[in-house]
């Protein structure tokens, strides 16, 4: 019965169809009190008075400035240059400088152990640093105040360092690496705790963009991506351009410590792309799924 009374209603409303008049501008019409007239203003008792206007000044009498004027200085949009230095200012990136007087000061105080490998993790947990990846920072720039001082044999890991810095470093039977964050993996670098916390595997670093891989692909700046086998010739280059003694690492104790290098996809050392740490437990937990380490190999 209720199959029957739904297929009566068909011919039905197809009658009503055919009755109603065709939709089109001529028959549109508002719904019933969705339009009210408008308010006159300015007819006496009727509605006069101040006419909604207020009283006396530019808004009543209609002779308010244009919009962006301020009075008669010279307006902010001809304050602020079009071009020049602030062009591309809110994408640039910025490196801390971090001077090599400031890393013997922090060796000499046994915030940083030079005996394994430095990092921003090492360096922000020394206080050395702050790195705030909100803040267009992209980690730091080892500059050449302090040289002549400086006197430690250190592995360390930075974003920019100038040629003089490495010269400094390399002078004591160091070893330096230049390499690119993006602002995941240095968030992560520089707060590793929080991060565990969250249980989370460890992501991948991204590459550098284009605009960096001329540098980052560089023997000269020691860059991470950069043919490894290039790197000895570059470090003798620049012992004779300096005139110092290039020491050999090979023969050293600490050569382990000094031959450890990041993977270019790797954040932390010692811990690979997709390992998982679990702080409650003190357990790290690695992936045995084949698409995840072909995924995380890559």
């Amino acid at each position: 019965m209720a199959a029957a009374s739904r297929g009566g209603g068909g011919p039905k409303a197809l009658e009503l169809l055919r009755a109603l008049p065709r939709v089109s501008l001529v028959n549109l019409r508002p719904n019933p009190g969705a339009r009210k007239s408008e308010k006159r203003r300015g007819r006496g008792r009727h509605g006069g008075k101040k006419s909604g206007r207020g009283h006396k000044g530019q808004r009543q009498r209609g002779t308010r400035p244009r919009l962006g004027f301020e009075g008669g200085q010279t307006p902010f949009y001809l304050v602020i240059p079009k071009y020049g230095y602030n062009e591309g200012h809110s994408r640039r990136r910025q490196y801390h400088p971090l001077s090599l007087q400031k890393l013997q000061y922090l060796i000499d105080l046994g915030r940083v152990d030079p005996t394994q490998p430095i990092d921003l993790t090492q360096l922000t947990n020394a206080r050395g640093v702050t790195i705030q990846p909100l803040k267009r920072d992209y980690g730091v720039q080892l500059v050449e105040k302090g040289a002549d001082i400086f006197s430690a044999k250190v592995n360390i890991e930075v974003q920019m360092a100038s040629e003089l810095a490495i010269a400094a470093i390399e002078k004591n039977g160091g070893v330096i690496t230049t390499g690119f964050y993006d602002p995941r993996s240095l968030e992560i670098l520089c707060k590793p705790i929080p991060f565990f916390l969250r249980g989370q595997p460890i992501p991948k670093r991204m590459l550098p963009p284009e605009d960096l891989v001329r540098y980052y692909t560089d023997a000269r700046n020691r860059g991470y991506l950069a043919d490894p086998s290039k790197i000895p010739e570059a470090r003798l280059e620049l012992a004779k351009k300096y005139g110092y003694v290039l020491p050999d690492i090979s023969k050293d104790e600490l050569f382990q410590m000094l031959s450890t290098r990041k993977d270019p996809r790797q954040i932390f050392f010692g811990l690979a792309p997709g390992w998982v740490v679990n702080m409650s437990e003190k357990k790290i937990l690695k992936p045995t799924d084949e698409r995840l380490l072909r995924y995380y190999s890559s």
